[in-house]
């Protein structure tokens, strides 16, 4: 191993935009200090022991690679692989003035790791590290190189200042409609003056207010009022814990609160991932008029339409979050199991939390008692209220998100509701949003993580709350990441204008087991075909790959061993002659039969490769029963062919020329969703299994296909 010299170096570092801690790389370790957050004074520096997580940059890991970073010639390749194994790209190119002195840095992208910390460098020295969530940029500086990094987006005289001091007010017990008291905490600018009135940000969350809330204090550093609550039955808050249910009353009595209180303007903003989307969707469906703008982020969406009973199959990759919420206090560990596979296969299906964790779980229990979409879901579906919305609404999620149904449900909801601002950013992310570059060994572009993304969250607090003419509402409606050809696009709604919806037809035969060449696809409808048909055993369904302890359900992996089984029908377009370009959602027209009572339907659609892998694009699922409605189901009369309309997850996606297109059917989806058990009992207290003949037909009374959206025209080329 070759021997590296350590230059020490100090570096500031920035959370939205401002200069709030310093952090030295010694030779003996890492020296910090922060920022007094009521005074803004600077704290004595002190020797870092242990990583510090409220940097999220990990700053211990930076400093052990740093004396190799130092020594690197970074002009002689555009593709540098460290001895650790770290591979940096050549990406960015930043100019401004460095002591008043034209300068340039280039960003260097860090490859094929999660949450990958990016380096900037000027010459051959490292003045910057920048760390990329869902929630924003955390920026490490070198002083006086502010200029050729990100930082220089923030040079913006519109934005709010970030002058200010963190004053915590305390805990409130802030009481709901029905007499329960939840756990709120509020947080003022220190220089908060009596009389003053100014907006909120409101943060609602089953987690823990002061785990979400910590990295929302950086609004208060801007001039706003911060409020973190737990939601109801969670952690120091009342009441019973039943997800999803309560979060429109809630919401609507705490945003009541806010504008009581004498420091509110009345002008509330919220924000929140997952179910910190999902609150304010259901605080928003509230209509209440003190709730100005929203930034949702991978929402949950409906109970039927997203989590936890998609196309009305209770999911089973969402078992590790109802583990980790089991209990009062979120337990993270929780999610990381090496048994998922004997803990699914608990039956009766109600009894898992007993078998697995020796406990019941109020929640579930409460979950299997209402197989259908009954008054008790309804409570949990905003969508259902969405003419009482109107708060500005920014709206992120990616093709990969387990919870992007809810993204598709409220986009559709605001545009048929014609929310005037209404923003919507689709990248190629899964629920971690803009956290990498590379998911499943499927690799993005060095462009697919922004570094703006925090910015365009207070330039829309501070249009929507603080009447800031900053312009953002005059910006591209939509954005969205072309998979394939990895690039950013832009559109005045989505799907986008130039997309034309397009039936590509299955054909026979499509049985896998026979060499995947039989069942074929192509834009011709069929005529006189034989229906092809499996046999779905549900004790031995198909995998849908995902690892429940990543908690991430809707990964791009290849699927080519899978559509080997026999209970995979595969149908594959030929090879290409040129690019075929979708955008939006996709759509599937199931015509078939089953010998059972009951069961389910998995249509996928994948893209081939000159080698035979077969990438996951797009999927959808549902339950026979709930065919025609999830309020009313009506089982099936074995043998008789019904119709079944899947909406599938959206995508934008070049099919490459020579690739081919793959659609697949089958019943199963392990690890994804709980298999149906085909008997048309109650799921929740089934034992028995039957195996299922199932047919799917494609002639020309039941023109089975999947309706792909099609750019035809590509603006500008």
């Amino acid at each position: 191993m070759p021997k590296f010299q350590f230059q020490e170096q100090r570096f500031a570092f920035y959370e939205l935009g401002t200069h709030i801690a310093d952090v030295i790389f010694s030779e003996d370790g890492v020296i910090h200090r922060k920022k007094n957050m009521e005074t803004n004074e600077w704290l004595p520096f002190k020797k870092m022991e242990k990583e510090d997580i409220s940097y999220r940059l990990p700053l211990l890991e930076i400093w052990s690679n740093l004396k190799e970073l130092q020594n690197i010639d970074w002009n002689a390749s555009d593709d540098i692989k460290l001895n650790n194994g770290f591979h940096y790209q050549r990406y960015l190119k930043f100019e401004g003035n460095v002591d008043g002195k034209k300068s340039e840095a280039w960003l260097w992208a860090l490859m094929n790791k999660r949450f990958p910390v990016d380096l900037f460098i000027a010459g051959c020295d490292i003045i910057g590290f920048v760390l990329t969530k869902r929630d924003g940029c955390y920026i490490l500086v070198k002083p006086g190189f502010e200029d050729v990094t990100i930082l220089k987006y923030w040079k913006d005289a519109l934005l709010s200042e970030n002058t200010h001091g963190i004053k915590h007010i305390g805990t409130q017990h802030v009481t709901m409609r029905d007499g329960v008291k939840l756990a709120t905490d509020v947080w003022l600018p220190a220089d908060f003056k009596e009389g003053l009135k100014i907006p909120t940000i409101l943060v609602r969350t089953p987690y823990g207010r002061f785990t979400m809330g910590e990295v929302e204090l950086r609004f208060v550093r801007r001039g706003y009022a911060l409020v973190a609550q737990d939601t109801r039955g969670r952690e120091d808050s009342e009441g019973e814990w039943v997800p999803f249910i309560h979060e429109k009353e809630d919401g609507d009595d705490t945003l009541n609160w806010i504008a009581e209180q004498t420091w509110s303007d009345g002008n509330v903003g919220m924000i929140g991932g997952s179910y910190g989307g999902y609150v304010q969707w259901a605080a928003a469906a509230s209509g209440n008029r003190h709730l100005k703008a929203i930034v949702s982020l991978v929402t949950a969406g409906s109970p039927f339409i997203d989590i936890p009973r998609k196309g009305g199959i209770v999911m089973s990759g969402a078992l590790a979050w109802v583990f980790m919420m089991s209990q009062q206090r979120t337990d993270f560990n929780a999610l990381s199991r090496d048994d998922w596979e004997e803990v699914l296969s608990i039956r009766p299906m109600k009894d898992i939390p007993a078998k697995a964790l020796g406990k019941d779980i109020h929640f579930w229990n409460e979950w299997m008692k209402h197989p259908n979409n009954d008054c008790f879901w309804q409570k949990a579906d905003w969508s259902l209220y969405g003419e009482n919305i109107s708060a500005a609404s920014l709206i992120i999620s990616g093709w990969y998100d387990d919870d992007g149904a809810g993204t598709t449900q409220a986009w559709e909801m605001v545009e048929k509701h014609g929310i005037e601002n209404r923003r919507l950013i689709l990248g190629p992310w899964y629920h971690q949003a803009n956290s990498t570059r590379q998911i499943h060994n499927i690799q993005f572009g060095n462009n697919s993580i922004r570094y703006d993304i925090d910015l365009l969250y207070l330039r829309w607090f501070d249009r929507f709350l603080k009447n800031i003419d900053n312009g953002v509402e005059k910006e591209s409606r939509v954005q969205y990441y072309m998979v394939g050809e990895n690039e950013w696009k832009e559109s005045a709604k989505w799907p986008p204008e130039e997309v034309e919806y397009t039936n590509l037809y299955i054909h026979s035969s499509g049985n896998a087991n026979t060499s995947l060449g039989d069942g074929y696809l192509n834009f011709e409808a069929q005529c006189s075909e034989k229906e092809d048909s499996y046999t779905f055993d549900p004790g031995h369904p198909a995998l849908y790959l995902i690892d429940v302890s990543e908690n991430e359900c809707s990964v791009p992996e290849n699927y080519r061993e899978v559509e080997m089984r026999e209970d995979v029908l595969v149908y594959t377009s030929e090879p290409l002659k040129e690019d075929i370009v979708i955008a939006g959602d996709i759509y599937a027209t199931l015509y078939a039969s089953s010998s059972a009572k009951d069961t389910d339907w998995i249509v996928r659609l994948t893209e081939v490769d000159e080698e035979g892998n077969s990438i996951r694009l797009s999927d959808g699922i549902i339950r026979a029963r709930y065919r025609n409605s999830f309020e009313n189901p009506e089982l099936l009369k074995p043998g008789k062919i019904e119709k079944y309309e899947i909406k599938m997850s959206k995508i934008a996606n070049v099919f490459k020329k020579n690739h081919r297109i793959r659609v697949s059917v089958t019943s199963g989806a392990k690890n994804l969703a709980f298999p149906n058990h085909n008997t048309g009992n109650d799921p929740a207290a089934d034992i028995e299994m039957v195996k299922a003949v199932q047919r799917v037909y494609h002639d020309e009374k039941n023109p089975s296909h999947v309706k792909l959206p099609v750019i035809k025209r590509i603006a500008g080329k």
